[in-house]
């Protein structure tokens, strides 16, 4: 403060000149705040008819109209962020508030452009701290140097200009969270999109949050069910859990995604995808997609289109993230889907390179993987004392080529615990969900799964490794002895059994009954491509005629020898019934 306040000079605008009088109340202010010193300069300027602008450095005291206005503003402001409610307070803020002596620093802009500006004079600025320019326009600190301030603009920046002004909020960038977002689509910053009128929020919530420590959570043990049978028999996903899709474009990622969100109807599950990134007309197939399956009732989707700048394409998985923990904190159990975070990592990138930071390896920045680490590490399964809620996170990464060595991927990968790795090859001969089984990996594994299930699918990794493996060296071969010949068509129709139509989720005991039939040996005999029709011809047949059987796993999670004998005797009867007809 010494060394501030060696020659600190004032200036004052208004249209008038203070009195003698008022001059030695400003200087007596002036010493009390900055010590004795400070000089006073008194510059006319119309712009102040009805007050004063006081100018300290680069901390401003506005007394004008627009001033007082501007602090009657950020009260409601900060009412908003702490209350859920403001309408029973308002009317007791607006007749207790007065305007008070809050010196307000402000900066100018030096360079403005492509969604990012170059600010000066703002030294008591904070990383992530809001900023808002001339017309409103906000933005966000993201670089700290000496002499300026790096910020990244949410707003059209047509208005801003080098030479404009813009002040601190002392506030963090947010979002409203509440449970009237459900069955809606929000941008970046919680402002609805899809024409449905305004959201009542019930709180607001910052973008950026610390993960729940260790001693804030508990070990995933409860399986948040896809529907899908490849994903739920082999790499179960709990909740809590950050299960990575990984594939080329066009291989099936999103699809998966789809499946899970529309399986979750009537489990008590919030959904929320973050669109990041694509078309906006392909956001709008996918959420009357949801509404033709009765999911946007539990869904939210965020949306950051191609077209918008990349300051919201970086900001929106946060955001998604921030309204999910709203509910995880209420102990619900929550779904999120980052579609996708390669985009994400582009658009940070773009912002990193306009910020002159050094690029490092593909010419992203240093901090990338700290970019989707403090993102991914939010998904977790409270404590009892926390509530019990959770956040399961589906992050999906698009590859070129099938290269998972490449810089995102690998980062994403030693994030997440586990990945569902699509291929093309697998995808184009029909395999859908074309997920590599060999490749693929749940790290939560047995955990996340029912005793049913895990029961069920005991030995299916096993014997599909051993079908590839046989498949593989004897592709070239034209004999074949019987064993061989029979392993592989045995393969083959678990390979068929494993594929499933988009938007046909499996319940639970559907998934028991066709793993317990197919890992032993009931379709030995079928004819792969008739399996298409004889599963769902089967699954009905159980149904219709075996309720009690069907109910009890359902419900119970459980698979007794006997429940297990009487699927095999009754899927062996079906089949017999089936072709001899």
């Amino acid at each position: 403060m010494a060394e501030r306040t060696e020659h600190l000079e004032a200036v004052l605008l208004s249209a008038v000149r203070p009195s003698q009088e008022q001059e030695k109340r400003f200087l007596a202010f002036l010493a009390e705040k900055y010590g004795e010193g400070t000089t006073l300069t008194w510059q006319k300027s119309d712009d102040y008819p009805d007050g004063f602008r006081l100018e300290v450095g680069a901390e401003v005291y506005d007394w004008s109209a627009g001033g007082r206005l501007s602090q009657f503003k950020d009260a409601l402001e900060k009412l908003a962020a702490t209350q859920g409610d403001v309408i029973p307070l308002l009317k007791e803020t607006v007749l207790s508030w007065t305007p008070q002596a809050m010196a307000q620093e402000v900066g100018t802009v030096l360079t403005v452009g492509d969604g990012i500006a170059r600010v000066d004079g703002l030294e008591g600025a904070a990383y992530g701290e809001v900023l808002l320019f001339d017309g409103g326009v906000r933005g966000m600190v993201q670089d700290l140097s000496e002499d300026s301030v790096g910020c990244i603009l949410f707003d059209d920046d047509a208005s801003v200009c080098a030479g404009s002004t813009v002040r601190r909020t002392g506030r963090t960038a947010g979002v409203p969270v509440g449970e009237g977002f459900l069955g809606r689509v929000v941008n970046a910053l919680g402002v609805p999109i899809d024409g449905g009128g305004d959201i009542r929020a019930d709180g607001y919530r910052a973008v950026e949050s610390p993960a729940p420590g260790i001693i804030d959570r508990q070990s995933v043990d409860t399986p948040l069910e896809t529907g899908i049978l490849t994903v739920d028999s082999m790499f179960p996903i709990g909740r809590g859990q950050r299960e990575l899709i990984i594939g080329d474009r066009q291989t099936g990622k999103t699809a998966i995604a789809l499946d899970t969100i529309v399986n979750q109807k009537g489990k008590d599950v919030i959904c929320i995808y973050v669109a990041i990134g694509q078309k906006a007309s392909s956001v709008a197939q996918l959420k009357k997609t949801l509404e033709t399956h009765g999911a946007m009732d539990y869904t939210i989707i965020v949306n950051a289109t191609a077209s918008d700048p990349a300051p919201l394409q970086y900001i929106a998985p946060y955001a998604g993230c921030a309204m999910g923990e709203y509910f995880m904190n209420k102990g619900r159990d929550v779904l999120i889907v980052y579609d996708d975070l390669s985009k994400h990592a582009i658009a940070y990138r773009a912002m990193s390179l306009l910020l002159e930071r050094s690029p490092g390896r593909e010419a992203y920045p240093g901090d990338v993987f700290y970019l989707h680490s403090r993102l991914l590490e939010r998904a977790a399964h409270l404590s009892e004392e926390k509530g019990g809620g959770s956040i399961t996170a589906l992050p999906i990464i698009e590859t070129q080529s099938g290269d998972v060595s490449a810089y995102i991927p690998t980062n994403v990968i030693s994030i997440t615990d586990g990945q569902l790795i699509l291929e093309t090859r697998l995808f184009f001969s029909g395999q859908r969900p074309a997920v590599n089984v060999g490749l693929s990996v749940s790290r939560v594994g047995g955990d996340a799964q029912t005793k049913a299930m895990k029961k069920a699918a005991k030995t299916i990794r096993l014997d599909l490794s051993q079908y590839r493996e046989m498949e593989s060296f004897t592709q070239f071969a034209s004999d074949l002895d019987e064993s061989t010949a029979k392993l592989l068509s045995y393969g083959q129709g678990l390979m068929r059994m494993l594929r499933q139509k988009q938007f046909h989720p499996y319940k639970q005991y559907e998934q028991v009954i066709l793993l317990v039939a197919g890992l032993n040996h009931v379709f030995q005999e079928i004819v792969p491509e008739q399996l298409d029709t004889f599963i769902p011809a089967l699954l009905q047949h159980f149904g219709e005629t075996q309720g009690a059987l069907c109910n009890t796993i359902e419900q119970t999670g459980q698979l007794s020898d006997d429940q297990q004998s009487q699927i095999i005797e009754i899927s062996k009867e079906f089949v017999q019934s089936y072709f001899s007809k």
